[in-house]
């Protein structure tokens, strides 16, 4: 059967555009090529007219001129033709890439809104808003605690705030009015005043003047009634 009918050919792969763009970009650079060639054979044509007289030779050089003229501008046709196939091909080739990257954009979209919805589903905003509350509950009894365990013991509850102010600023202005701003019970102690001789007392007796005060006294008590005391009497 295969004999009568022949093999199936298998179809070739449509070309892409990167083949199609590179097969251009060759044809591209052969008129390239074509038309550098052309360019140095003008300027001989140029050189050699320059050289020649006026007459049948330098008229055959001017139509061989025109002619390589002619092609090298059919050849910039076909390149510039080729420089817009070239461009459109770059044009389909971006909106294809950029199709490609909005597959896998969505792609990757719609496989993390489903591992989302999973985690959503673990995730209540309910047990949220009650953990919240519950910390909320734990700031304020540990701060309970610490002014708690931070109160004095020996300062009693009924001090007048205002009585203390009023102290502060006694204070002040007692500090005004010491010398160098120091209160007097802050100062260093003076030397003490003699109080003897604040009091003007006498001064102690000595040894004279004891014996005459005893004679004296003996005087007074035998006057007031009481029995004299016996003198010693020394003998020289």
């Amino acid at each position: 059967m295969k004999r009568v009918f022949g093999v199936k050919k298998d179809k070739e792969p449509p070309p892409s555009i990167q083949d199609a763009t590179v097969r251009i970009s060759k044809r591209g650079d052969t008129v390239d090529e074509k038309l550098k060639k052309l360019d140095a054979e003008l300027s001989r044509y140029k050189e050699q007219i320059k050289r020649t007289r006026p007459g049948p030779a330098q008229e055959a050089l001017k139509s061989r001129a025109m002619r390589v003229l002619k092609q090298k501008r059919m050849y910039e046709g076909q390149r510039d033709m080729l420089y817009n196939q070239t461009f459109n091909l770059d044009q389909v080739a971006f909106a294809s890439e950029g199709l490609k990257d909005a597959q896998q954009t969505m792609t990757a979209l719609k496989s993390a809104n489903k591992e989302l919805k999973g985690m959503m589903k673990t995730v209540k905003i309910q047990d949220i808003d009650n953990l919240q509350d519950e910390m909320m509950d734990m700031m304020d009894m540990s701060n309970e605690i610490q002014e708690t365990l931070g109160r004095s013991y020996n300062v009693p509850d009924d001090i007048d705030e205002d009585e203390l102010m009023g102290e502060l600023d006694a204070l002040e202005a007692d500090m005004g009015t010491e010398a160098d701003g120091v209160p007097s019970y802050l100062q260093p102690d003076k030397e003490e005043p003699d109080l003897d001789a604040e009091l003007n007392l006498p001064t102690a007796p000595s040894g004279n003047a004891t014996a005459a005060a005893g004679r004296a006294n003996a005087q007074v008590e035998d006057e007031l009634g009481f029995p004299a005391v016996p003198r010693a009497s020394v003998r020289s």
